[in-house]
């Protein structure tokens, strides 16, 4: 069986971070295992608190993981600060980490911040490189790249851009988008979009995280990156026309929708 590793904060609501990634895995019939990044109270109207986990017990969990059962695929998502973000490095390279995709995970869907502001330049320029595919959507971009992105010509630099700043594919998500949720895929030669209707759901909590785990899945069973996120493309959707409604704010995507 293929795995997948995720390397994200946790939600205690169940429907972000970790616990997305691990519905999303099992979804897609892979094998999950997570390391986390910090502990987090919240629920479908916002984050109340954040627990980093240490440097040290950090660094504990990634050598369990990748000295025994080694993942064949890696999702990143929140990481709180540089001494986390310089062990989880530190171990990427050490063990070759294959097919590496990386959610930049910044803000929080209800604007609470979850990466301190003095990491996002270690951010940008230590540990965006390392990954194969990105998965910014629309304020992700802007703040990375610190320009706005409204047109589809501001899209299409946006993914040049970040591709040659950061060396790796990009899924620019248009999610944020009123009108449309068309995402622009770039590999470094062909742009290729992605279109789609936009849902009338307002339960979204989690979509970032599903996406880029459905992403790694299938690089982890040898899928290219075009067909990988087209794939997790399809599967994002049908997670939000379903249309499950649970909490009082931004409700979870129901990540099990096939198994009905």
């Amino acid at each position: 069986m293929k795995t997948v590793l995720t390397i994200a904060g946790s939600d205690c609501s169940g429907g972000a971070g970790i616990q997305a990634d691990i519905k999303t895995i099992t979804a897609m019939g892979l094998y999950s295992e997570s390391v986390i990044t910090a502990l987090t109270a919240q629920n479908t109207m916002g984050v109340a608190d954040i627990l980093p986990v240490s440097p040290d017990f950090l660094e504990k969990q990634l050598e369990c993981v990748f000295t025994d059962i080694v993942p064949d695929a890696v999702k990143l998502g929140m990481i709180t600060g540089i001494e986390q973000m310089k062990v989880i490095r530190e171990c990427l390279l050490k063990y070759q980490a294959k097919h590496l995709v990386m959610d930049p995970v910044m803000v929080s869907t209800s604007g609470r911040r979850l990466m301190e502001p003095q990491a996002l330049t270690y951010y940008a320029q230590k540990l965006l490189p390392l990954a194969e595919v990105y998965t910014p959507n629309l304020p992700e971009a802007e703040l990375l790249l610190k320009r706005t992105i409204k047109t589809t010509e501001e899209r299409v630099a946006a993914v040049r851009e970040f591709a040659l700043q950061y060396k790796g594919m990009v899924y620019l998500k248009g999610g944020h988008d009123d009108l449309s949720a068309d995402d622009l895929f770039y590999d470094g030669k062909e742009l290729v979009w992605f279109r789609a209707e936009h849902i009338k759901n307002n339960n979204t909590h989690g979509t970032g995280c599903t996406l880029s785990s459905a992403i790694a899945c299938g690089l982890a069973v040898g899928h290219g990156a075009e067909k990988s996120v087209g794939d997790a493309k399809e599967y994002i959707t049908g997670a939000i026309a379903d249309g499950m409604d649970l909490g009082r704010g931004n409700g979870p995507l129901n990540h099990m929708y096939r198994m009905k």
